[in-house]
């Protein structure tokens, strides 16, 4: 069942579109991830599913409600963390999560919360005296604190240290396993491709893509890469007509083609049959990242 439906979204500021009839749907149990450059609609997006901007057109629907029309009844099942939230500033960690779990009918124990993100020990400290990265973990647990079915994670870990980061992703698996679906708004590469069932790649205010990560990986112009230097010479008509090759580099005599496992095992096979051998071999699949660039290169030229 899609729990979070978005159709035809349109959102215009001073007649300029950022939101151009964007369209998608969240399973339920899903962590659905939003990539995109800066200014390309993601967070404007997300904002619609909330209910904290109006949309000038389209439809959008969390659990069967409209967030603007039913918003109430909305907030009752989705928990959000912001790309950017403030609290008072002489508020502590402890009052905050003490008010957040007010605010609901069956919230979570905020304790093993807390623990969980490394806020123990800062329960007693104002808002306006914790760091960057510790404010982030506090947005997360209150996002988290009212028991939500969906989810909506603005820029999850920015901020966080590496460690901090990884704990924060087995946080996010296990609330997954426990069936809350996940709505992750990200610029981590990293971060989307090990959380994200599907990603939906946001330009220009419309989708680009929408696949599993390695759907999309397997979209980018060279989904595996070899570079080598060879011991002779190869003929350069062998090696333009290689199967699926994507591109051919030749720097300095060192060889570094793109394409695909096909375009691999091709390559390998001629140099057996040319008795070349290929100095310092590296074979390296694409990543989310280069998929990411080979969809928004217009915007990157």
């Amino acid at each position: 069942m899609s729990v979070i439906e978005v159709s035809e979204l349109r959102k215009s500021y001073g007649g300029r579109a950022v939101v151009d009839g964007v369209s998608f749907a969240v399973e339920e149990g899903e962590i659905f991830g939003i990539l995109g450059p800066n200014g390309a609609g993601k967070t404007t997006t997300v904002e619609c599913v909330e209910g904290l901007r109006i949309p000038d057109a389209g439809r959008v629907r969390v659990t069967g409600l409209d967030p603007v029309a039913d918003h109430a009844r909305v907030a009752r099942v989705l928990g959000a963390q912001l790309q950017e939230s403030e609290l008072q500033a002489k508020l502590t960690v402890r009052e905050a999560l003490e008010l957040y779990t007010a605010f609901h009918d069956k919230p979570l124990d905020w304790r093993p919360l807390a623990e969980r993100l490394g806020l123990t020990q800062k329960l007693t400290t104002r808002f306006g005296k914790l760091s960057g990265g510790q404010k982030q973990r506090l947005f997360i647990a209150l996002a988290l604190v009212g028991n939500p079915r969906v989810v909506v994670l603005d820029e999850l870990t920015t901020g966080l240290d590496p460690r901090a980061r990884r704990d924060t992703w087995e946080l996010i698996e296990d609330i997954r396993a426990n069936g809350v679906t996940v709505l992750l708004v990200t610029h981590f590469m990293e971060e989307a491709q090990r959380l994200c069932d599907r990603i939906a790649v946001i330009d220009k205010g419309r989708i680009a893509a929408l696949d599993t990560p390695a759907g999309l990986i397997h979209r980018s112009a060279g989904a595996t890469v070899i570079s080598f230097t060879p011991s002779a010479p190869l003929d350069a008509h062998d090696l333009n007509t290689l199967p699926a090759l994507a591109s051919i580099e030749d720097r300095d005599g060192r060889l570094t083609l793109s394409g695909t496992d096909e375009t691999v095992n091709a390559v390998i096979t001629l140099l057996a049959r040319r008795h070349v051998t290929a100095h310092q071999l590296r074979v390296v699949d694409a990543t989310l990242d280069d998929a990411f660039l080979d969809l928004t290169q217009e915007d990157a030229a």
